[in-house]
């Protein structure tokens, strides 16, 4: 077992516990099954929390929010069937996946990635969120969509600016390393 402890919160229990089971010979696990237990666990021990967007009692958007009100040191994957929409631009998740998740080495992936943004730098972690971001509005609207709209250009900025501010730590980190978090990125989202 690791050192990490990983949050589960999905409100279709058969969901949460099979998640639970499927991370819980690797990982400490702690399953809620809603929003408001998913708030009694969010502390310090917890390294990574997997939220459903669409629970009771609570939302998903809501826990992330106490989790970074909170100011706790901890990556969030946002596991759902909420399709994403422009909406996740001002979340402020580390990952964005749309369900269904096929199989424990895909949901083990979601985790390692999670788990190796936390070893990164604000900056490049930042990057990688926005990039997310990008890879969740991508797979799931048309680039006429994309297009015309003034919040995914200002995204598309963002990005653009925080790689020129980044160049000689990228250039540090190699691109295979940065460009392997880039496409687990898009292919999580897929």
């Amino acid at each position: 077992m690791t050192d990490y402890s990983v949050l589960v919160a999905d409100d279709e229990r058969s969901i949460a516990d099979l998640y639970s089971r499927w991370l819980g010979e690797e990982y400490d696990v702690y399953t809620a099954y809603d929003g408001a237990e998913a708030m009694e666990y969010a502390d310090d021990t917890i390294d990574i929390a997997l939220l459903d967007r669409d629970m009771p009692r609570a939302s998903g958007d809501d826990v992330l929010e106490t989790i970074r009100e909170r100011q706790l040191d901890c990556r969030v994957g946002m596991i759902t069937a909420v399709e994403p929409d422009f909406d996740v631009l001002e979340l402020g998740y580390d990952d964005y996946v749309v369900k269904p998740i096929r199989s424990p080495e895909q949901l083990h992936d979601i985790v390692t990635t999670l788990t190796q943004r936390a070893t990164y730098s604000t900056d490049i972690q930042r990057l990688l969120t926005l990039s997310s971001k990008q890879a969740a509005l991508e797979t799931r609207m048309s680039p006429d969509e994309l297009e015309n709209r003034d919040e995914y250009q200002e995204l598309i900025q963002k990005i653009q600016s925080l790689k020129a501010s980044l160049s000689n730590t990228l250039d540090g980190l190699g691109d295979d390393d940065l460009q392997g978090e880039l496409m687990q990125s898009h292919v999580a989202s897929e």
